[in-house]
């Protein structure tokens, strides 16, 4: 009934969905196992894209030739560059999607992607002979072989939903969980935990009271995700959304369900994100806080449910519904959903080597919430690398392994396995020591020669980049070039209050002002806007990017190279710590629990003293 596979993918979430276009572009015949095919691609949480950090992450997958970026400008509704108050480096594109056009375009992009196979089944254990995954069985029996497999199972694994004193098992409300999957794999000697993570409850939009709320547009100009020439929306077009806010009145009648709150009471076990935590945990952490900010999201263009974002819990519905109704333009609200909490199995990725193929089974991939992180975007960029190693395994080729100085997807790969994890992990900025090189207006520079060569990304796409680079080049060269008189720009400084000139500058010098943009100033030098109108806007702005932080970018690459040294020193997996008698006792455990590939992810290690590397360094010398 079913060919062999190069590569089975278990799961059509964000990161299933990615791994198996990744492969299959990659020339992999490829089959997505799902348990629904209506709900491939779902946006479970809230209908957004990108964020801080996270749209850094977006533009990277895009840059690598996978979809996410593709599908989010398709399904915008509404476009916003945060973080534009700051330098570049933190600036971070975020999507308002429509959550069903969302799932329809993947799923559109899919069936159009040549040698990608579906079918509707739960995977109940994963054919594994002479250490080696090489198959799956489904719930009806089938057995399925394959050279890889890639699980993203989700929060499926022995899912159970609780929504005040209420428990029952699914991996989404209205869907059931999977089961199997880890009591196999327990079986064969992996660790498996759990973790949490909830959602709030949906509402009739028509029902809510706009005018006591604070109005949230979209930007003038839509920059976007990827890096192809995909259709975006008109700025003027876009759906609003709204900021309201919580209060004392809002929080008391919330206290009322805390002793009835399967959180407080001990009914949850796995650990909930840090940095989105429940209404309720909200109220317990901060005691003192009058008031807690809630986004009002429009969950699409044609569709009136709205995401309340912030107000996440697993409350009894009536307490649900009472609070809510205290919200400041929330009074006549009537609900579509109760929020709800989900626990589910996830296996702490110590156990994974770089590729994400698991270190106790060979061609055995895991990708996205298994591996405890939280959010569409880390699930899908982790769902990439795993497509790409999964192809790359079946054909006996190198893994393709991304470093901290390349690109976020690279930090948090190495967040994972070097330190694990024991709650939700979510990228940050502040997790990459490499911001100013891991812009999210560079990932295309970064990235897309890589993917090109791997046979990913498309020539058009390395055309582009050659382009842009050639373009970037000559508009620093116009600027390095170019003498500007003080007759020409102290207007422009007098308007925006910098200090004047005497004598001529080169126009490099000038844009250095870190409130002067390159626009504004050709404005008031003829020979410059002449000079540069042939240019496109990504090509200008880079050019302005690089002459304005040189420094730091040369900074940062130095310290990136001098880095590099360590994890270029590969320590072999036969290596035998019980023999460095200096080390520590943490440092020795850790080591022979995750076996560091190189003396750089050992140095990262959580628990390792840099005179435990030291010691590793001088040992493997001798």
């Amino acid at each position: 009934m079913f060919p062999q596979y190069d590569v089975i993918v278990v799961g059509a979430g964000h990161a299933g969905c990615e791994a198996a276009a990744a492969a299959a572009n990659l020339g992999s015949k490829v089959l997505l196992v799902t348990m629904n095919m209506q709900t491939i691609a779902q946006m479970s949480c809230n209908p957004a894209m990108g964020g801080i950090a996270k749209g850094q992450i977006v533009r990277e997958i895009d840059a690598l030739g996978g979809y996410s970026g593709i599908v989010s400008d398709l399904s915008t509704i509404q476009f916003r560059m945060l973080n534009r108050s700051k330098g570049p480096a933190m600036w971070s594109p975020r999507t308002q999607n429509d959550r069903m056009l969302f799932a329809a375009k993947w799923r559109e992009m899919l069936e159009n992607t040549p040698n990608v196979d579906f079918y509707q089944d739960m995977v109940r254990s994963i054919i594994i002979k002479d250490g080696r995954a090489c198959g799956v069985v489904t719930g009806l029996g089938h057995e399925i072989a394959s050279k890889t497999v890639v699980v993203t199972s989700g929060t499926f694994l022995n899912g159970i939903i609780h929504i005040g004193e209420k428990q029952f098992g699914g991996g989404r409300v209205a869907e059931k969980a999977a089961t199997g999957i880890t009591e196999q794999l327990v079986e064969l000697g992996f660790e498996s935990d759990r973790l949490k993570t909830g959602t709030p409850p949906r509402v009739d939009g028509r029902s809510l009271d706009y005018s006591k709320m604070e109005e949230q547009k979209g930007d003038d100009e839509i920059v976007g995700f990827s890096y192809t020439d995909t259709p975006r929306i008109k700025a003027a077009d876009q759906r609003s959304c709204y900021i309201t806010y919580t209060n004392e009145k809002v929080h008391d009648i919330l206290k009322t369900g805390f002793d009835r709150s399967p959180m407080f009471q001990g009914r949850i076990e796995g650990t909930g994100p840090r940095y989105c935590p429940s209404i309720e945990d909200k109220i317990n952490r901060f005691a003192d806080r009058e008031r807690h900010q809630l986004f009002v999201e429009p969950e699409g263009w044609n569709t009136v449910e709205i995401y309340v974002n912030g107000f996440s819990t697993s409350l009894p519905e009536e307490v649900q519904y009472e609070a809510i109704r205290t919200v400041p333009g929330f009074e006549n609200c009537r609900i579509f959903r109760p929020g709800y909490a989900i626990e589910y199995d996830y296996f702490p990725p110590t156990q994974l080597q770089y590729s994400l193929e698991t270190k106790p089974v060979a061609n055995l991939f895991f990708a996205g919430q298994i591996n405890g992180t939280t959010g569409y975007e880390e699930a899908a960029c982790q769902g990439l690398m795993a497509g790409i190693n999964a192809h790359q395994k079946s054909r006996e080729l190198a893994p393709v392994i991304l470093q901290r100085s390349e690109a976020y997807i690279g930090v948090l790969i190495d967040d994972l396995i070097s330190k694990g994890t024991d709650e939700p992990y979510r990228m940050f900025t502040s997790r990459a020591e490499f911001r100013t090189l891991l812009r999210q207006d560079n990932a295309d520079l970064r990235l897309t020669e890589m993917s090109y060569r791997l046979g990913l990304a498309s020539q058009d796409r390395m055309d582009k980049v050659i382009s842009k680079r050639n373009n970037v080049a000559a508009v620093k060269k116009i600027l390095q070039e170019l003498n500007v008189e003080p007759d020409q720009i102290n207007p422009y400084f007098e308007k925006i209050g910098s200090a004047l000139i005497t004598e001529k500058q080169k126009a490099s010098k000038i844009i250095l002002r870190p409130n002067v943009d390159l626009p504004s100033m050709a404005e008031y030098i003829p020979a410059l806007k002449d000079a540069i109108a042939a240019f496109d806007r990504d090509s200008l702005g880079q050019s302005e990017i690089q002459i304005k932080y040189e420094r730091y970018i040369e900074k940062e690459q130095e310290i990136a190279t001098r880095m590099s040294q360590m994890e270029n020193t590969q320590i072999p997996d036969s290596f035998d710590y019980d023999r460095v008698a200096a080390l520590s006792n943490e440092a020795l455990q850790k080591f022979k629990r995750i076996r560091p590939r190189t003396l750089g992810q050992a140095s990262r290690i959580s628990g390792v003293n840099p005179s435990d590397v030291q010691i590793l360094m001088v040992y493997m010398g001798r």
